[in-house]
């Protein structure tokens, strides 16, 4: 409580450019690391959700900027600290509003089950799109509220895919792998063509994992950026769901910036390399 008084007055003005725009900010928490708030977004529909993030983001930073602050979206701006992830939080709507996820059961319908099959069958040839960038896996570490494997549960936070406790007509999925550097729009576009492969295909996401995720996980995620980029490339699913135009200008810019990041000598080379006989 005492680090949300702190920056009171840059919450209150963000809250009311926030009511300003039209953007459904609601609870501010401080998180874990310093300085670093989550705010959450009311759930609309996929598209006008995602304009009111990207919307979101750049009020942040103007906000900031006028009280004296820098705010940063990056995954993970310090080493020593916990990252910053982009939760996405997904359920799926009849014509009528109703919910199909929704169930008596924590673990939700046959569908929602499905759902998050799809997702993590998808989630290796997808991820460049939820951490799009080589700061974003270094949020990839154990113990550190950053999902580090393709897993399920229920009202599990060390797992990269959880169903939220809370009333029947609530039930959804949170899709817990997102950097905050993340595009809303590509992150979105993925998780939704996960789901329709799961439904599509019926998969069975298998037992949800109870307990400590990160002990439990059998297969890891990619820690590096590269990884993620070749299992895009590769991914004929990928190609189907997203377009073979779109993929190809977004692999095109991706390798470039990998080029670019790669040959840059940075500190940790003088200081591990420089002295070195």
């Amino acid at each position: 409580m005492r680090e949300l008084e702190q920056i009171e007055p840059f919450l209150a003005d963000l809250y009311a450019a926030c009511k300003l725009h039209g953007i459904p900010a609601r609870t501010a928490i401080s998180e874990y690391a310093p300085g670093q708030v989550e705010i959450t977004l009311e759930h609309g529909n996929a598209l006008e959700a995602m304009d009111q993030a990207v919307r979101y983001k750049r009020l942040v930073k103007a906000v900031a900027h006028k009280h004296g602050m820098q705010a940063t979206f990056m995954a993970k701006p310090f080493d020593h600290l916990a990252g910053t992830g982009m939760h996405m939080h997904v359920s799926i709507a009849d014509a009528e509003g109703r919910n199909l996820f929704a169930s008596e059961d924590t673990a939700g319908t046959p569908l929602l089950r499905q759902a998050v099959g799809g997702l993590l069958a998808s989630l290796l040839d997808s991820l460049l799109l939820f951490c799009p960038n080589a700061n974003s896996y270094r949020r990839f570490q154990a113990n550190s509220y950053a999902p580090l494997a393709p897993t399920w549960g229920v009202d599990n936070r060390t797992v990269s895919l959880r169903i939220p406790g809370g009333p029947a007509n609530s039930r959804h999925i949170e899709h817990r792998i997102c950097g905050a550097d993340a595009n809303p729009y590509l992150a979105a576009a993925a998780i939704l063509a996960g789901i329709h492969r799961g439904i599509s295909e019926q998969i069975d996401p298998g037992a949800p994992v109870e307990g400590n995720g990160y002990a439990q996980a059998t297969r890891l995620l990619p820690t590096d950026w590269l990884s993620s980029l070749t299992a895009l490339e590769n991914s004929a699913w990928a190609r189907d769901a997203l377009g073979a135009e779109f993929l190809g200008v977004y692999l095109a810019v991706k390798r470039a910036e990998f080029r670019q990041f790669m040959a840059e000598v940075g500190e940790q080379d003088w200081r591990w390399y420089l002295t070195q006989a």
